[in-house]
């Protein structure tokens, strides 16, 4: 087996290693959440750190109470046996595709590693087309054949920022429920949905006795070096439990216990980490939305994005992720990354970093009426709009 690094961590180690060359690099290619940690949530982290025993394999009783409540509070009964805490969503969901086995099928695109970690698993990704973001499309997903086990769906989506309907959701979970399918949501961006309006269904609100959930807080408190995610198991799934416990023991042997507590204090919802994600969802909402009108303005064809800090435009151009960096000091991720044709013109664009370079330039950002017209946001933007407006030159295929 030939294992490669993750695609997300070489382009960002590369435009990094540009960065410190000297070359002036909009980095547009890493899903970090680009602000800084709320002074409580750090507050907790100290007062914790001297707590360096291993704790339960499941995750400290307290993380897994205050993540039972924060679905509880979305309309998703959870007893906290059912949550099991690991080091990030990415480590549970490789130990659940160890315990699940089978085949699975991922939509196309979607995030790096997902089919990575099938591949690592020994199961097979099977890639559906998605006819709205994260949600192989229901129809096809019907003809799978009988090794599949398991479908996984992210809402909202990571390539495309974009939210499957309801409607999409209630046909998803109908043709699982008819083949028998697990299905597994990864809903790390479900509370930076841009529209708060914009209606939000879980397969687990239709089908919580066949779905898996995943969360964590990378995205949302953009805590993303603290590696710290649960999952809300199906009901009466106590097999599962059993063996995904069994893996977690034998892999992270239990989520670092500081880290722990300030996640339950982060899960726990107080009115300043609410205003925290509020902040956060409206300056992501803003930003990416932003960069959405300036590549319809330079006639690139994308779909305006629903929630997160990600669009996915298809330029029509092969190798437009090298002519962005070298020509026009743009990065990006290609398509290929997230399973679309490696002759698409489609890339992945992460809005997230473009908040500034500094601690006090993210506050700034987070906290301001009109973060558009920051300088340093505002110089982006028209660092973008500069190299979108010169390609419309040099290349008019997607003009």
């Amino acid at each position: 087996m030939t294992v490669t690094l993750s695609a997300t961590l070489a382009t960002n180690e590369d435009i990094e290693r540009r960065r410190r060359a000297g070359e002036r690099v909009l980095h547009l290619a890493f899903g970090e959440a680009g602000l800084p940690v709320h002074p409580a949530l750090r507050d907790r982290l100290i007062d914790a750190s001297g707590r360096n025993g291993y704790g339960p394999v499941a995750g400290a009783a307290g993380l897994r109470e205050a993540a039972a409540g924060y679905w509880n509070r979305r309309g998703l009964a959870t007893d906290p046996e059912q949550v099991i805490a690991g080091p990030g969503s990415k480590s549970l969901l490789y130990g659940l595709l160890l315990v699940l086995g089978g085949d699975i099928v991922l939509p196309k695109p979607s995030w790096v590693s997902y089919a990575a970690q099938a591949d690592l698993v020994g199961s097979r990704a099977i890639l559906i087309p998605a006819t709205e973001g994260g949600v192989p499309d229901p129809d096809l997903l019907a003809q799978a054949g009988p090794n599949v086990k398991a479908v996984l769906v992210t809402l909202p989506d990571n390539p495309t920022g974009r939210l499957a309907t309801p409607e999409t959701i209630r046909r998803l979970v109908e043709v699982a429920r008819a083949k028998d399918l697990l299905i597994i949501s990864d809903e790390i961006y479900r509370d930076l949905v841009h529209d708060p309006a914009l209606p939000y269904l879980s397969p687990a609100d239709l089908a919580p006795e066949r779905t898996i959930v995943t969360t964590g807080l990378s995205k949302s408190l953009a805590l993303g070096g603290w590696r710290i995610g649960v999952a809300r198991l199906p009901d009466g799934a106590h097999e599962m439990r059993r063996q995904l416990l069994a893996v977690a023991s034998e892999i992270w042997s239990a989520p670092a216990a500081p880290v722990q507590e300030a996640a339950a204090y982060g899960f726990a919802e107080p009115p300043e980490i609410v205003e925290h994600i509020e902040l956060s969802r409206r300056l992501h909402g803003k930003v990416s939305n932003a960069v959405y009108e300036r590549f319809i303005a330079a006639g690139v064809p994308v779909a305006r994005p629903h929630g997160g800090f990600y669009l996915y435009p298809d330029f029509g151009v092969s190798n437009i992720t090298k002519i962005l960096l070298e020509d026009h000091g743009i990065g990006v991720l290609p398509g290929q990354a997230f399973g679309d044709d490696p002759s698409s013109g489609r890339v992945r664009v992460a809005t997230s970093l473009l908040y500034g370079e500094h601690t006090d330039e993210r506050w700034a950002a987070l906290t301001s009426d009109d973060p558009l017209n920051l300088p340093w946001i505002a110089a982006n933007l028209d660092h973008l709009d500069a190299a979108l407006r010169a390609l419309t030159w040099e290349n008019t295929s997607f003009a």
